[in-house]
Protein backbone atom coordinates (compact mmCIF):
# COMPACT_ATOMS: atom_id res chain seq x y z
CA UNK A 1 0.00 0.00 0.00
CA UNK A 2 1.56 3.56 -1.01
CA UNK A 3 2.02 5.67 1.58
CA UNK A 4 0.85 9.12 0.61
CA UNK A 5 2.20 13.21 2.69
CA UNK A 6 -0.80 14.50 2.76
CA UNK A 7 -0.57 18.63 3.94
CA UNK A 8 -2.99 21.37 4.74
CA UNK A 9 -5.52 18.71 6.08
CA UNK A 10 -9.11 20.40 7.46
CA UNK A 11 -11.75 17.47 8.87
CA UNK A 12 -14.38 17.74 5.31
CA UNK A 13 -10.68 16.68 3.72
CA UNK A 14 -10.17 13.76 5.79
CA UNK A 15 -14.24 12.50 5.68
CA UNK A 16 -13.76 12.57 1.54
CA UNK A 17 -11.04 11.23 1.26
CA UNK A 18 -10.97 8.18 3.76
CA UNK A 19 -14.11 7.40 1.75
CA UNK A 20 -11.51 6.89 -1.50
CA UNK A 21 -8.58 5.82 -0.15
CA UNK A 22 -9.38 2.03 0.09
CA UNK A 23 -10.64 1.79 -3.23
CA UNK A 24 -7.51 2.46 -4.94
CA UNK A 25 -5.36 0.95 -1.80
CA UNK A 26 -3.50 4.13 -0.30
CA UNK A 27 -2.14 5.04 2.82
CA UNK A 28 -3.05 8.25 3.65
CA UNK A 29 -0.99 10.49 6.39
CA UNK A 30 -2.70 13.48 7.08
CA UNK A 31 -0.91 16.70 8.42
CA UNK A 32 -2.69 19.90 9.35
CA UNK A 33 0.26 22.38 8.64
CA UNK A 34 0.60 23.78 5.22
CA UNK A 35 3.26 22.64 2.59
CA UNK A 36 6.18 24.87 2.43
CA UNK A 37 10.51 24.83 2.74
CA UNK A 38 9.80 24.74 6.33
CA UNK A 39 7.53 21.41 6.53
CA UNK A 40 8.62 19.89 3.23
CA UNK A 41 10.75 17.94 5.37
CA UNK A 42 7.79 15.77 6.09
CA UNK A 43 7.60 14.45 3.05
CA UNK A 44 10.61 12.17 3.62
CA UNK A 45 9.80 8.46 2.97
CA UNK A 46 6.24 9.46 0.55
CA UNK A 47 6.98 9.24 -2.71
CA UNK A 48 3.47 11.10 -3.43
CA UNK A 49 2.35 14.56 -1.47
CA UNK A 50 -0.80 16.38 -2.26
CA UNK A 51 -1.01 19.84 -1.40
CA UNK A 52 -3.85 22.60 -1.70
CA UNK A 53 -4.14 25.87 -3.40
CA UNK A 54 -2.47 27.84 -0.42
CA UNK A 55 0.65 26.03 0.11
CA UNK A 56 3.83 27.83 -0.64
CA UNK A 57 5.38 25.47 -3.53
CA UNK A 58 8.34 27.44 -4.75
CA UNK A 59 12.08 26.58 -5.46
CA UNK A 60 13.52 25.82 -2.19
CA UNK A 61 10.13 23.27 -1.02
CA UNK A 62 10.64 21.76 -4.53
CA UNK A 63 14.06 21.20 -4.17
CA UNK A 64 13.60 19.66 -0.27
CA UNK A 65 10.59 17.26 -1.82
CA UNK A 66 13.15 15.89 -4.49
CA UNK A 67 15.79 15.08 -1.86
CA UNK A 68 13.06 13.69 -0.14
CA UNK A 69 12.45 11.05 -2.88
CA UNK A 70 8.72 12.51 -3.71
CA UNK A 71 7.86 12.01 -7.61
CA UNK A 72 4.85 13.85 -7.96
CA UNK A 73 2.67 16.49 -6.85
CA UNK A 74 -1.15 16.07 -6.34
CA UNK A 75 -2.73 19.74 -6.13
CA UNK A 76 -6.25 18.94 -5.37
CA UNK A 77 -7.57 21.87 -5.98
CA UNK A 78 -7.72 23.52 -10.27
CA UNK A 79 -5.33 26.41 -9.01
CA UNK A 80 -1.32 26.38 -9.34
CA UNK A 81 -0.29 29.77 -9.44
CA UNK A 82 1.46 28.41 -5.56
CA UNK A 83 3.28 26.23 -8.22
CA UNK A 84 6.97 27.05 -9.50
CA UNK A 85 6.74 25.26 -12.58
CA UNK A 86 10.20 25.56 -13.77
CA UNK A 87 11.71 24.00 -10.10
CA UNK A 88 9.48 21.18 -11.10
CA UNK A 89 9.86 20.42 -14.38
CA UNK A 90 12.30 16.77 -15.02
CA UNK A 91 12.12 16.26 -10.82
CA UNK A 92 8.63 16.13 -10.05
CA UNK A 93 4.74 15.55 -12.26
CA UNK A 94 1.98 17.89 -10.92
CA UNK A 95 -1.00 16.85 -11.07
CA UNK A 96 -4.20 18.50 -10.45
CA UNK A 97 -8.16 18.22 -10.20
CA UNK A 98 -9.11 20.92 -13.47
CA UNK A 99 -12.77 20.40 -12.58
CA UNK A 100 -14.68 19.46 -9.43
CA UNK A 101 -17.86 20.93 -9.85
CA UNK A 102 -17.83 24.20 -11.58
CA UNK A 103 -21.77 24.64 -10.38
CA UNK A 104 -20.75 25.05 -7.36
CA UNK A 105 -18.51 27.77 -7.65
CA UNK A 106 -20.64 29.59 -10.11
CA UNK A 107 -23.82 29.32 -7.98
CA UNK A 108 -21.58 30.60 -5.37
CA UNK A 109 -21.25 33.25 -7.22
CA UNK A 110 -24.81 34.17 -7.76
CA UNK A 111 -25.07 34.16 -3.72
CA UNK A 112 -22.58 36.54 -3.24
CA UNK A 113 -24.40 39.06 -6.04
CA UNK A 114 -28.31 38.02 -4.72
CA UNK A 115 -27.07 38.56 -0.73
CA UNK A 116 -25.28 42.10 -1.49
CA UNK A 117 -27.69 43.05 -3.92
CA UNK A 118 -30.71 42.82 -1.38
CA UNK A 119 -29.29 43.16 1.61
CA UNK A 120 -30.02 39.29 3.29
CA UNK A 121 -26.52 39.73 5.32
CA UNK A 122 -28.09 42.89 7.12
CA UNK A 123 -30.91 41.75 7.52
CA UNK A 124 -30.24 38.80 9.13
CA UNK A 125 -28.37 40.42 11.36
CA UNK A 126 -31.20 42.57 12.02
CA UNK A 127 -34.00 40.51 12.74
CA UNK A 128 -31.47 38.01 14.81
CA UNK A 129 -32.00 41.79 17.11
CA UNK A 130 -35.78 41.51 16.48
CA UNK A 131 -35.45 44.25 13.77
CA UNK A 132 -37.96 44.30 11.40
CA UNK A 133 -37.25 47.74 9.55
CA UNK A 134 -36.88 47.72 6.16
CA UNK A 135 -35.08 51.07 6.07
CA UNK A 136 -31.53 50.54 3.86
CA UNK A 137 -32.51 47.51 2.48
CA UNK A 138 -33.22 48.33 -0.54
CA UNK A 139 -31.83 46.54 -3.79
CA UNK A 140 -32.29 46.55 -7.38
CA UNK A 141 -34.06 44.44 -10.15
CA UNK A 142 -31.40 42.22 -11.50
CA UNK A 143 -33.55 41.23 -14.58
CA UNK A 144 -32.41 43.91 -17.66
CA UNK A 145 -29.22 44.89 -15.81
CA UNK A 146 -25.70 44.13 -17.95
CA UNK A 147 -23.28 41.52 -16.10
CA UNK A 148 -20.06 41.84 -17.45
CA UNK A 149 -18.33 38.28 -17.09
CA UNK A 150 -14.61 38.05 -17.72
CA UNK A 151 -13.43 34.62 -18.18
CA UNK A 152 -15.98 32.09 -20.19
CA UNK A 153 -13.92 28.11 -18.90
CA UNK A 154 -16.19 25.65 -17.47
CA UNK A 155 -17.39 28.21 -14.42
CA UNK A 156 -17.87 31.58 -16.66
CA UNK A 157 -20.27 29.38 -18.81
CA UNK A 158 -22.52 28.26 -15.74
CA UNK A 159 -22.16 31.45 -14.36
CA UNK A 160 -23.66 33.15 -17.79
CA UNK A 161 -26.66 30.77 -17.90
CA UNK A 162 -27.62 31.31 -14.40
CA UNK A 163 -27.76 35.10 -14.99
CA UNK A 164 -29.97 34.24 -18.00
CA UNK A 165 -32.25 32.70 -16.07
CA UNK A 166 -32.38 35.97 -14.25
CA UNK A 167 -32.96 38.07 -17.58
CA UNK A 168 -30.07 39.66 -17.62
CA UNK A 169 -28.10 41.21 -20.73
CA UNK A 170 -24.87 39.28 -20.47
CA UNK A 171 -21.59 40.57 -22.61
CA UNK A 172 -18.04 38.64 -21.79
CA UNK A 173 -14.01 39.12 -22.06
CA UNK A 174 -11.90 36.33 -22.90
CA UNK A 175 -8.56 36.73 -24.85
CA UNK A 176 -9.77 32.86 -26.11
CA UNK A 177 -13.01 32.88 -27.08
CA UNK A 178 -15.50 29.93 -27.03
CA UNK A 179 -16.84 29.16 -30.72
CA UNK A 180 -20.23 28.53 -29.70
CA UNK A 181 -21.02 31.35 -27.43
CA UNK A 182 -24.39 32.64 -27.66
CA UNK A 183 -23.35 35.68 -26.03
CA UNK A 184 -21.19 38.64 -27.28
CA UNK A 185 -18.05 39.51 -26.34
CA UNK A 186 -16.85 42.82 -26.12
CA UNK A 187 -13.36 44.43 -25.09
CA UNK A 188 -12.44 44.39 -21.68
CA UNK A 189 -12.32 48.03 -21.64
CA UNK A 190 -16.18 48.24 -23.45
CA UNK A 191 -17.13 45.62 -20.46
CA UNK A 192 -16.19 47.65 -17.84
CA UNK A 193 -17.92 51.05 -19.20
CA UNK A 194 -21.08 48.81 -19.81
CA UNK A 195 -21.55 46.78 -17.54
CA UNK A 196 -23.71 47.12 -14.39
CA UNK A 197 -22.17 43.83 -12.31
CA UNK A 198 -18.78 43.07 -13.21
CA UNK A 199 -18.21 38.57 -12.46
CA UNK A 200 -14.36 37.49 -12.33
CA UNK A 201 -13.81 33.77 -13.52
CA UNK A 202 -10.72 33.51 -14.83
CA UNK A 203 -6.93 32.12 -13.92
CA UNK A 204 -4.41 34.20 -12.06
CA UNK A 205 -1.67 34.36 -14.63
CA UNK A 206 0.93 37.36 -14.91
CA UNK A 207 -1.26 38.86 -17.86
CA UNK A 208 -4.64 38.70 -15.76
CA UNK A 209 -2.87 40.07 -11.84
CA UNK A 210 -4.38 42.72 -11.10
CA UNK A 211 -6.64 43.17 -14.21
CA UNK A 212 -9.23 45.20 -11.82
CA UNK A 213 -6.69 48.02 -10.45
CA UNK A 214 -7.58 51.50 -10.13
CA UNK A 215 -7.54 52.48 -13.77
CA UNK A 216 -9.92 49.90 -15.01
CA UNK A 217 -12.28 50.88 -12.10
CA UNK A 218 -11.88 54.43 -13.22
CA UNK A 219 -13.99 53.62 -16.61
CA UNK A 220 -16.66 51.33 -14.67
CA UNK A 221 -20.02 52.99 -14.08
CA UNK A 222 -20.53 54.57 -10.60
CA UNK A 223 -22.31 52.01 -8.03
CA UNK A 224 -21.05 49.17 -10.12
CA UNK A 225 -21.15 45.98 -7.83
CA UNK A 226 -17.63 43.42 -8.47
CA UNK A 227 -17.91 39.82 -7.59
CA UNK A 228 -14.77 37.34 -7.24
CA UNK A 229 -15.00 33.56 -6.80
CA UNK A 230 -12.19 33.18 -8.60
CA UNK A 231 -8.34 34.16 -7.48
CA UNK A 232 -7.72 36.98 -5.20
CA UNK A 233 -4.88 38.68 -7.32
CA UNK A 234 -6.99 39.38 -10.00
CA UNK A 235 -7.94 42.53 -8.11
CA UNK A 236 -5.85 44.99 -6.42
CA UNK A 237 -7.37 45.00 -3.27
CA UNK A 238 -6.12 48.49 -1.89
CA UNK A 239 -7.59 49.98 -5.03
CA UNK A 240 -11.06 48.12 -4.73
CA UNK A 241 -10.93 49.10 -0.86
CA UNK A 242 -10.62 52.97 -1.98
CA UNK A 243 -12.90 52.88 -4.51
CA UNK A 244 -15.51 51.80 -2.06
CA UNK A 245 -14.61 54.22 0.37
CA UNK A 246 -14.80 56.82 -2.52
CA UNK A 247 -18.58 55.35 -3.53
CA UNK A 248 -17.64 54.65 -6.70
CA UNK A 249 -18.34 50.90 -6.29
CA UNK A 250 -21.49 49.92 -5.46
CA UNK A 251 -20.14 46.65 -3.79
CA UNK A 252 -18.54 44.09 -3.91
CA UNK A 253 -18.56 40.01 -2.90
CA UNK A 254 -14.99 38.43 -2.34
CA UNK A 255 -14.86 34.45 -2.14
CA UNK A 256 -10.78 35.29 -2.36
CA UNK A 257 -8.05 37.48 -1.50
CA UNK A 258 -4.53 38.27 -2.96
CA UNK A 259 -3.35 37.84 0.45
CA UNK A 260 -5.61 35.20 1.99
CA UNK A 261 -3.00 32.43 2.90
CA UNK A 262 -2.40 33.93 5.90
CA UNK A 263 -5.85 34.05 7.05
CA UNK A 264 -8.82 31.76 4.96
CA UNK A 265 -9.62 28.67 6.21
CA UNK A 266 -8.89 28.99 9.93
CA UNK A 267 -10.64 30.34 13.07
CA UNK A 268 -8.72 33.60 13.91
CA UNK A 269 -12.19 34.97 15.62
CA UNK A 270 -10.08 35.82 19.02
CA UNK A 271 -7.06 37.48 16.72
CA UNK A 272 -6.64 40.67 15.22
CA UNK A 273 -5.73 40.44 11.78
CA UNK A 274 -2.81 42.77 10.80
CA UNK A 275 -4.20 43.19 7.40
CA UNK A 276 -5.44 47.25 7.50
CA UNK A 277 -6.96 46.22 4.12
CA UNK A 278 -8.55 42.94 4.64
CA UNK A 279 -9.82 44.38 7.66
CA UNK A 280 -11.11 47.64 5.96
CA UNK A 281 -12.83 45.61 3.37
CA UNK A 282 -15.10 43.37 6.12
CA UNK A 283 -15.41 46.85 7.81
CA UNK A 284 -17.46 48.01 5.24
CA UNK A 285 -21.55 47.08 4.60
CA UNK A 286 -21.31 46.61 1.23
CA UNK A 287 -18.93 44.33 0.86
CA UNK A 288 -19.05 40.45 1.99
CA UNK A 289 -16.19 38.14 2.28
CA UNK A 290 -16.16 34.58 2.47
CA UNK A 291 -13.54 32.28 3.25
CA UNK A 292 -12.60 30.73 -0.22
CA UNK A 293 -15.53 28.36 0.26
CA UNK A 294 -17.60 28.38 -3.01
CA UNK A 295 -16.32 24.81 -3.84
CA UNK A 296 -17.44 23.54 -0.60
CA UNK A 297 -20.17 21.19 -1.36
CA UNK A 298 -20.92 17.40 -0.75
CA UNK A 299 -20.04 17.01 -4.72
CA UNK A 300 -17.15 18.81 -5.45
CA UNK A 301 -15.67 17.38 -2.62
CA UNK A 302 -16.71 14.33 -3.82
CA UNK A 303 -14.86 14.51 -7.27
CA UNK A 304 -12.07 16.24 -5.55
CA UNK A 305 -10.90 13.21 -3.49
CA UNK A 306 -11.62 11.02 -6.06
CA UNK A 307 -10.08 12.49 -9.71
CA UNK A 308 -6.55 13.48 -6.90
CA UNK A 309 -6.34 9.90 -5.33
CA UNK A 310 -7.54 8.73 -9.18
CA UNK A 311 -4.17 11.13 -10.73
CA UNK A 312 -2.21 9.11 -8.20
CA UNK A 313 -3.27 5.68 -9.73
CA UNK A 314 -2.41 6.87 -12.76
CA UNK A 315 1.18 7.60 -12.05
CA UNK A 316 1.89 4.55 -10.07
CA UNK A 317 0.73 2.45 -12.62
CA UNK A 318 2.51 4.75 -15.24
CA UNK A 319 -1.04 5.25 -17.21
CA UNK A 320 -0.91 8.64 -19.30
CA UNK A 321 -1.70 11.57 -16.62
CA UNK A 322 -4.18 13.20 -18.33
CA UNK A 323 -4.55 16.21 -15.54
CA UNK A 324 -0.70 16.60 -15.12
CA UNK A 325 0.24 20.42 -16.00
CA UNK A 326 4.04 21.64 -16.41
CA UNK A 327 5.91 24.48 -17.03
CA UNK A 328 5.54 24.29 -21.15
CA UNK A 329 1.85 23.66 -20.22
CA UNK A 330 1.69 27.31 -18.60
CA UNK A 331 2.71 28.62 -21.76
CA UNK A 332 -0.32 28.63 -23.83
CA UNK A 333 -0.66 24.61 -24.15
CA UNK A 334 2.45 23.95 -25.44
CA UNK A 335 3.34 21.06 -23.71
CA UNK A 336 4.36 18.19 -26.25
CA UNK A 337 3.36 15.10 -24.39
CA UNK A 338 6.07 12.31 -24.59
CA UNK A 339 4.79 8.99 -25.74
CA UNK A 340 3.70 8.47 -22.11
CA UNK A 341 1.37 11.06 -22.54
CA UNK A 342 3.29 12.70 -19.82
CA UNK A 343 5.24 16.20 -19.78
CA UNK A 344 8.45 14.67 -19.23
Amino acid sequence: MRKICFYDTKPYDKVYFDLYKDKFGFDINYFETKLNSNTAIMSKGYEAVVAFVNDDIDAKTIDILYENGVKIIAMRCAGYNNIDFKATYNKIHVVRVPAYSPYSVAEHAMALLLTLNRKIHRAYNRTKEHNFSLNGLIGFDLHGKTIGVIGTGKIGRIFIDICKGFGMNVIAYDPYPAKDADFPYVSLDELCKEADIISLHCPLTKETQYIIDKNRINQMKPGVIIINTSRGALIHSEDLLNAIKEEKIGGAGLDVYEEESEFFYEDLSTSIIQDDVLSGLISMPNVIVTSHQAFLTKEALNNIAEITLQNLQDYFDDKPLVNEICYQCTKQNKCNKNEHKRCF
